[in-house]
Parts: structure tokens; sequence; C-alpha cells
């Protein structure tokens, strides 16, 4: 695998530390970008010969691109970008307190960080715009309502940009990554069904990137149930 300058937006636990972890050790140059600054010393601790960090939250606009500034100057160029930032709680009462925080980051914040990072691409002329979003926003759930429209918000937003990229001619490429159910703090509720590990997750995102696909589903199973989610009758789906 040849060297990239990358970028991991939420990079100091679940899927994006797994990235970390498994693109630091071949000897790639990574920024990382996440709220938490003790556990960006941990990261950068662990490889600091090729580390970049910069605190940030992603709801905090002034914040994220004082943080993309940063990083853009130290590795002068950028091939990778993976944005994992994201939060989502349940919610059957339709709290809005609840709610908003989801839409901050999911909506909010997440396009502003996905705007400026396509604009750096199209300055460059090239470069791999990578998001993961989730096979939860395929359908209204009524638990985590907000959770699984900013997903979906996410899903036709990148769709769009893959779209501009293709038209617009230039070496763009848009990758969106739907996961599952992972085994992080993310999965939540009751009766969960094929939860993945971060680790086998993490190697299918990888090898999705390396292929440049537009989207993927990870792991491949829930391919299958999202098909069958997807175009299952709403009068069925909302019996279950």
């Amino acid at each position: 695998m040849n060297k990239q300058n990358i970028i991991i937006i939420g990079a100091t636990s679940g899927i994006g530390r797994a990235l970390f972890e498994k693109y630091a050790t071949s000897s790639n140059r990574i920024g990382i970008v996440a709220r938490r600054t003790h556990l960006l010393d941990e990261l950068l601790q662990e490889h600091p010969d090729t580390t970049v960090t910069a605190a940030a939250d992603i709801t905090k606009q002034d914040e994220i691109a004082r943080a993309i500034d940063v990083l853009r100057a130290e590795l002068k160029y950028i091939d990778l970008v993976i944005v994992c930032s994201g939060t989502g709680d349940i919610n059957a009462t339709l709290d809005y307190a609840v709610e908003r925080p989801t839409i901050d980051t999911n909506i909010t914040g997440w396009t502003f960080v996905i705007d400026t990072l396509y604009h750096i691409f199209e300055q460059q002329g090239h470069g791999h715009l990578v998001a993961i979003t989730s096979a939860g926003g395929l359908r209204g759930e009524p638990m985590a309502p907000a959770y699984s429209a900013s997903k979906a918000y996410q899903i036709n937003y990148m769709e769009a940009l893959r779209k501009k990229a293709y038209k617009s001619g230039n070496h763009i490429h848009v990758t969106d990554i739907r996961p599952g159910l992972v085994d992080t703090a993310m999965a939540k509720g009751e009766g969960l069904f094929w939860v993945m590990s971060v680790e086998k997750v993490a190697n299918q995102i990888i090898a999705a990137i390396r292929k440049q696909k537009s989207k993927a589903y990870v792991t491949k199973r829930w391919h299958v149930l999202a098909i069958i989610n997807k175009n299952l009758p709403y009068s069925i789906y909302k019996k279950m």
C-alpha cells in the first residue's frame, strides 16, 4: 500500500480509533481530530513520528476550521479524509434536549466539515473523502428518530457530492461507509443482533476505501439486510 497523508475526524474512539491504529502502522502520516485532548495525546504517544493532532469539537465551526487548517499546514497535502464523528441516543419520548446534540453533530457540524474538506480537495484537484454514515439511515426508527433521520441526511449528502465530483471531472472520490451494529459505545438498545467487532469492521472499511467504492455496508452481511429493510413495505415495517 502506498504511503498516504490521512486525516481522521473523530479518531479517539470506536471505528475512528480502530482505523487510526491500522493506518498508523503502515507508515502513513496521519492528522487526527477529536474533542478529548488526553485521548489525542495517547494516540500521539503511540505513533509520535507519523501523527499530528488537533483538538476540536465538530459542533464548533471556528474550532474545527482551525484544526483542519493546522493539519493541512503540517501535512502539506491530503490524500484521504475519513469523517467518523457522530452521536445518537435512544429517545422514545421525543425529548428535544436529547435530539438537539444529534442534530448539531450529525447534521450541522458534519455538513460544515464535509463541505470544508471537499473544497480542499477541489483546490488540490484530487482526494478521497470518506464518511461513516449508517445502515440505520435507510428507514425511520421511532426509538431514535434524530439519529436515523440524520444518517439518512448524510447518505443523501454523500450521494450528492459523489455526483458533483463525477460531473466536475475532478479526481475526487467520495465513499459512503454504512456500518450496521458495531461493538462500540454507539450500539445502544435491547436485543441487538449481528453486532460486529470493531476489528472486522475496520478491515472491511479499509478494503472498501482501497477499492474506492462509492458506498459499502460493513460488515458485508448488512448489505443483504439493508436491501430487505429498504424495500420492505411500510405496512409490514411499521409492525416491527
